[in-house]
């Protein structure tokens, strides 16, 4: 898409989601539009170029709009609204949030990056960048910008930031040594923490880097935690009410930490509204695509 139609897109988007939430208020129904009918009226604004399913994801084609999705996002045109049962839906942050608007840009990056090292930290410039999606000179210039708002730190042998003021990475480290309460998790698909915790050496070690991680990318697969490392992949298939999950942990299991792993698996069966069955063993399927 050229510039000229990314902005034409974006407008569209304002417009028809702006639309969509004097309508739901006259019939006293829920704002927000799903993805198809976001991209109808999407076309019936811009022409049928939009919607051509020209751009490839999770195996099918999707509309050519959706390449300005993230500009859209960005310029605070476009956020998610209310669910509408299994099926999300989109709206405007001015909506959600009368008075709404974009923080000037070197204020926003500023409060992106203090935001990502108060939950990732320490980490590198090269680490928020790859956890961002931007290019690594890019990262490092915005790091050197922000100067006394950070702090340097040796974390692992290597130099890190974290916030200036902010508790240090041994100091938490002691912290948690001192609780000595040993974790047991299985986070899901694109968790969180798995996805912006660094170094990924030390998150996913030996085997986990080979079974866990994809071309590098983590949160592609469920991955069992103990004691915050990767530990082990799952996976879970639900047949009625139960909900048989398989666990292939990389380690050997204490009594205690099988114990654990069982809590796990009966809290996944409450959050699906069934009953957890563990199985310990291979893992076969592949990666989220």
């Amino acid at each position: 898409m050229s510039a000229a139609q990314i902005d034409e897109v974006v407008a569209a988007i304002a417009d028809a989601v702006a639309a969509a939430e004097i309508e739901s208020e006259s019939e006293r129904k829920s704002g927000g539009l799903t993805v198809d009918e976001l991209t109808e009226a999407i076309v019936e604004r811009v022409g049928s170029w939009a919607g051509d399913r020209v751009m490839p994801a999770f195996q099918d084609n999707w509309p050519r709009w959706r390449q300005a999705e993230s500009v859209a996002t960005s310029r605070g045109a476009l956020c998610f609204g209310p669910g509408r049962g299994r099926r999300a839906t989109y709206t405007s942050p001015r909506l959600w949030l009368p008075g709404f608007r974009p923080a000037p840009a070197e204020e926003a990056l500023a409060a992106l990056v203090r935001s990502y090292l108060h939950a990732y930290g320490p980490a590198t410039a090269e680490q928020f960048g790859r956890w961002l999606g931007a290019p690594r000179a890019w990262s490092a210039q915005l790091f050197a910008r922000l100067g006394d708002a950070l702090q340097p730190v040796s974390f692992e042998g290597v130099e890190a930031w974290q916030n200036a003021g902010e508790a240090s990475a041994e100091a938490a480290g002691e912290a948690s040594a001192e609780a000595e309460v040993p974790s047991v998790r299985l986070v899901p698909y694109f968790d969180a923490y798995v996805i912006g915790c660094q170094p990924r050496a030390t998150l996913f070690p030996g085997r986990a880097g080979e079974r866990a991680l994809t071309g590098g990318q983590a949160g592609n697969v469920p991955v069992l935690l103990i004691d915050g490392l990767v530990a082990g992949v799952w996976h879970q298939r639900r047949s009625g009410r139960r909900i048989a999950v398989t666990v292939e942990p990389f380690v050997t299991l204490t009594a205690r930490q099988r114990r654990s792993l069982g809590d796990e698996v009966e809290r996944v069966g409450q959050v699906l509204a069934g009953t957890g069955d563990l199985t310990l063993g291979t893992v076969s399927v592949g990666a989220h695509a």
